[in-house]
C-alpha cells in the first residue's frame, strides 16, 4: 500500500508568496500561517477531517482584499494534490459525503477523473462572514477543481448560517478526498478502462 504520498508546491507572484506542503496519508495535523484567519480555520478544518497532513505559509496583498491569497491557496492545494496523487494507481477515484452542522446540509461529491469542473448549487446567505467575502469560497473551490483536475460537485441542501454552511462543504470535501485517495488493493492499475486517469 502506497504510504506518506506527498507533495511540496511553491508560488510566487506580484500578489502573493504560497509555500504549501501536504500529505494525503496523513494524521490531520495543520501547520498554517496565512494571513486569512477563516481560511486558516477552514483549512484545519478540512486537514482534521481529511486525516491529511497541510502546511501552508502564504502572504499576500490583503490590504487590498483576502481575494487573491485565497484564489493562490486554492491553486496551490489543487496542484499539491494531483502531484501527491502520482498516476493514481490503486485510488477509489470517486468520493462523496452529505455532512450535517446544525440547521445545514451540504453534500461533496468528487471525481479524480483529470477532468477539471465544479458543479456549485449554493447561494450563500450572507456576503460576508466577520471580514472574510464569502464569493472568495467559489473562487477557492473552482480553483481546486482545476489545478486538482478532478470533478467536484458542492451541494447546499439547506441552512441559513452561513459559517456553518461554508464549513460544512470544507468538512464534507475532507470526507470524500479521503474516501476517493484510499488505496484499494482490488484495484490493479487506474480505476478506469481508458487505461489512465
Amino acid at each position: 500500500m502506497t504510504k506518506n504520498r506527498k507533495s511540496v508546491i511553491t508560488r510566487t507572484t506580484r500578489e502573493t508568496d504560497i509555500n504549501l506542503e501536504f500529505v494525503i496519508d496523513g494524521e490531520g495535523k495543520a501547520d498554517l500561517d496565512v494571513q486569512v484567519p477563516f481560511m486558516a480555520h477552514m483549512l484545519e478544518l478540512f486537514t482534521k477531517h481529511g486525516l491529511f497532513d497541510l502546511m501552508v505559509t502564504g502572504k499576500g496583498d490583503v490590504e487590498v482584499d483576502d481575494h487573491h491569497l485565497t484564489e493562490d491557496i486554492g491553486i496551490c492545494l489543487g496542484q499539491a494534490l494531483r502531484q501527491a496523487l502520482g498516476d493514481k494507481s490503486g485510488i477509489k477515484r470517486y468520493g462523496s459525503m452529505t455532512l450535517p452542522m446544525d440547521e445545514t446540509l451540504v453534500t461533496v461529491a468528487v471525481d479524480l477523473s483529470d477532468r477539471p469542473h465544479l458543479e456549485w448549487k449554493a447561494d450563500l446567505p450572507k456576503d460576508r462572514v466577520g471580514t472574510f467575502d464569502t464569493e472568495n469560497v467559489h473562487e477557492f473551490f473552482w480553483k481546486l477543481a482545476v489545478e486538482a483536475r478532478m470533478n467536484l460537485h458542492i451541494v447546499l441542501h439547506h441552512g441559513h448560517n452561513t459559517h456553518h454552511i461554508i464549513e460544512a462543504m470544507f468538512k464534507a470535501l475532507a470526507r470524500a478526498l479521503d474516501e476517493a485517495t484510499q488505496i484499494d488493493p482490488r484495484i490493479k492499475g487506474v480505476p478506469s478502462t481508458k487505461g489512465s486517469l
